[in-house]
């Protein structure tokens, strides 16, 4: 594809997934998106994911963006992007929680490929309730808030841990407890976690109960309100115990953190953008009625400590916006606000979301369009540069 008459910015059509733990309203007050059926909006999916690939607009012709993408790879990725992933490597979403989503944990890449192959050899059909593994890819993801977002991410310091468990003071998993106690380092957290969620029958049973009688005592203490709404969505589930293990953590507007692979977390509330590895692999680990592979589970988690201190993502102000740095080739993302005429080069395609005001882009070829907040549009490598304008934020997810 040469530049000179060809289309570079593409207005794009997403899919929103309805999953049950969306919120009806979040989507629609923030980017006036319409919800005539009040069905729950919890996800707006930006890229060429197959379960649920955006469409663009080129010429006036629909068309799915893996589609166009296929066209001309080297030209629309990059040659690097190309030969490296074969496909645009991320997905972004808008991601509106107004319920908790599952305690979870991605695979590293190298995990990931060895367990699809695995689950592709033993005939598990991809969407089978027991398939571990949907594709070969990792899937570190960058959250952003744009509302209040509260989220669990990776485990507490260890000593915290056993502190909270001491306090908690439950009978029926002293003898866990103790073993833990014996072993104060990463190597008895991974027996003790394993532990707990092999837990089965009446021993799990009263456990829970005696947890959530001690909530119920301490009500107003934030950390054991949050395992009392928690108990309301998944009653008798092992996963209450997590925010003792985990870091519980509130993003304020603005605020980003990044989750690598082999971490577990969850989403519990409020809605953020989410750029990530394009995959869709997940080993639950609790507050789910699904499936969870406690091996898997155990054997995909890096059980080391993530001290409250090092969870927020630290923005570097770059080529006049903010840049989120992550330890990834797969995605990268930056928000600018308050631009004229500001040129970006395109090393990679991008796809652009206005957050909360109308944004023109212009090209040198004379092309021109126009958004509205909620709406996004993708921008192929081979645009080389444009400019930008808005008075509000836009969001730019990149390569």
């Amino acid at each position: 594809m040469t530049q000179a008459n060809t289309q570079c910015f593409f207005p794009m059509q997403n899919v929103i997934q309805d999953y049950a733990w969306g919120s009806r309203t979040s989507i629609n007050q923030l980017f006036d998106i319409e919800n005539p059926e009040s069905k729950p909006q919890a996800e707006i999916w930006m890229g060429a994911h197959p379960n649920g690939c955006s469409k663009i607009v080129e010429n006036g012709e629909e068309q799915l963006l893996s589609d166009f993408i296929n066209l001309d790879k080297s030209g629309i990725l990059t040659t690097g992007t190309d030969i490296q992933f074969g496909e645009l490597p991320y997905l972004f979403k808008v991601l509106a929680a107004e319920s908790a989503l599952s305690i979870q944990v991605h695979p590293s890449k190298e995990q990931a490929e060895i367990g699809f192959e695995k689950e592709e050899q033993a005939g598990i059909p991809r969407n089978a309730g027991n398939r571990n593994y949907k594709d070969p890819n990792h899937k570190p993801e960058l959250v952003y808030a744009l509302t209040p977002y509260q989220a669990m991410n990776g485990f507490r310091e260890i000593s915290e841990v056993v502190a909270l468990f001491d306090k908690v003071n439950v009978k029926a998993i002293q003898t866990v407890v103790d073993t833990f106690k014996g072993s104060v380092n990463e190597t008895g957290l991974e027996v003790f976690f394993s532990a707990m969620l092999s837990l089965e029958g009446d021993i799990k049973e009263t456990a829970v109960a005696e947890l959530l009688e001690y909530a119920k005592a301490n009500a107003n203490d934030k950390l054991f309100g949050l395992i009392l709404e928690l108990s309301e969505l998944y009653p008798g589930d092992i996963g209450l115990f997590a925010p003792l293990m985990l870091n519980v953590i509130t993003l304020q507007p603005r605020e980003a953190m990044y989750l690598d692979a082999c971490t577990p977390h969850a989403y519990l509330k409020g809605t953020g953008l989410e750029i990530m590895a394009n995959s869709d692999n997940v080993l639950r680990a609790g507050l789910t009625p699904k499936f969870i592979d406690v091996d898997e589970l155990v054997k995909c988690t890096i059980f080391k400590e993530k001290p409250a201190s090092t969870l927020l993502a630290t923005p570097i102000k770059q080529d006049g916006g903010l840049f989120y740095p992550v330890p990834v080739d797969d995605f990268k993302f930056a928000v600018f606000e308050d631009i004229f005429d500001l040129t970006l080069r395109t090393d990679s395609a991008e796809i652009l979301l206005a957050l909360d005001s109308q944004v023109t882009l212009t090209h040198l070829s004379g092309e021109s369009v126009t958004f509205n907040k909620g709406e996004s549009v993708f921008i192929p490598a081979f645009a080389g540069k444009y400019q930008i304008t808005s008075k509000g934020r836009v969001a730019r997810a990149f390569n």
